[in-house]
């Protein structure tokens, strides 16, 4: 009977993943070589975290009143602002920032070497999510409370990536469902010391935590009537689950001035992100965009100046200038006739008449 949960953990080995005694992952990050390029696990799941995440929210948007026209286009800007917020926040958290990154501009373009901090996203997707919001005409905390259901729907997928690429690494550890990296390629098997060593599954535990957030997002959104107080209860999540789980990532420990407190980088932007989010929350909470929408109103619309529209007599009118300016400008029959007939044939005309006067007169 001892021997009973090693023998059913062994019956999986499938080469690329091995459970017995821990979780052996045997995965290369790119999967497929063509010349110098190379496509990978974590980029591929970035575009399927983006058609999950659309697909998520899809009837979300429709209940509030955001056409899917609308929802593409604010998406590609946040897009480019996740990806560019992203890695210049990882860039500046770099103790080799000067040396690395300023002296060698082009390194900060060079994603493919890792290096992505996603509260640097959220900082920038949040003002420009504001922004092409009201460009749109379109209640900017409507859009906004979308965006935080699309970043919980995605993010499970970008973890996964994290767990093939082997590039969040957790402290080592002999508990069973610790991670085991073996492919030499994986980011893990850069640093002998984390390569065939068992170590704490930290995207593994922020995965579990995606999925938790995602349930609670889902649960409050068919609850909430006042816009805004999605995208608080995702940051305010958010936040909780950085500051709890990098407990176990083996990052390194910094300090923040005079504190020192035995916390990560990412646990200090946790930590001052929660408390500037405490004032924030209670004056956007206060903003026309967060009155609560009362019943039969278009959510997305709701309080914020649409384009006019034209009423059924200015449309009438504006049909008959169009059918008088048509005929205005019609010609007749006759009219066309007479200005395709040759030159000659008129000075021919005129000849003949002047031929039969003088007849005449000799007569």
């Amino acid at each position: 009977m001892e021997n009973l949960p090693t023998a059913l953990a062994s019956l999986i080995d499938w080469g690329w993943l091995r459970i017995g005694p821990y979780i052996h992952i045997n995965i290369d990050p790119a999967i497929l070589h063509i010349g110098s390029l190379k496509m990978t696990w974590y980029g591929l799941m970035y575009v399927v975290a983006i058609v999950m995440a659309l697909w998520g929210i899809s009837r979300y948007t429709a209940r509030k009143g955001i056409t899917q026209d609308q929802v593409y286009r604010v998406l590609w800007w946040c897009i480019v602002a996740g990806l560019v917020g992203g890695r210049l926040y990882f860039v500046v958290q770099q103790p080799d920032l000067v040396t690395g990154y300023l002296e060698q501009p082009w390194r900060i373009l060079a994603t493919w070497e890792g290096g992505m901090a996603f509260f640097g996203a959220i900082f920038l997707i949040v003002p420009v999510l504001f922004w092409r919001s009201l460009r749109e005409r379109v209640n900017p905390f409507v859009m906004l409370d979308a965006g935080a259901l699309f970043a919980a729907i995605g993010q499970p997928f970008g973890r996964i990536g994290n767990l093939i690429n082997g590039d969040i690494i957790g402290y080592p550890s002999n508990l069973p469902w610790a991670t085991v990296y073996d492919n030499p390629n994986s980011w893990a098997c850069l640093n002998p010391a984390t390569c065939h060593v068992p170590v704490q599954p930290s995207a593994g535990y922020e995965l579990l935590l995606n999925l938790l957030l995602i349930a609670l997002l889902l649960f409050l959104a068919q609850r909430y009537r006042r816009p805004g107080a999605l995208m608080a209860t995702y940051l305010f999540s958010y936040c909780i689950t950085q500051f709890l789980v990098f407990f176990v990532r083996a990052n390194i420990v910094v300090p923040l001035g005079p504190l020192d407190w035995g916390l990560k980088q990412a646990q200090w932007t946790a930590l001052i992100t929660f408390l500037l989010l405490i004032p924030i929350t209670v004056i956007a909470m206060r903003s026309r965009f967060a009155r609560p929408v009362p019943a039969g109103e278009v959510p997305a619309t709701y309080g914020v100046p649409q384009k006019p529209t034209p009423t059924v007599q200015e449309k009438e009118e504006e049909i008959t200038t169009d059918e008088e300016n048509g005929s205005g400008g019609e010609t007749r029959p006759e009219d066309d006739e007479q200005a395709i007939q040759p030159a000659n044939v008129g000075a021919d005309s005129n000849a003949a008449d002047e031929q039969g006067a003088t007849e005449a007169a000799e007569s």
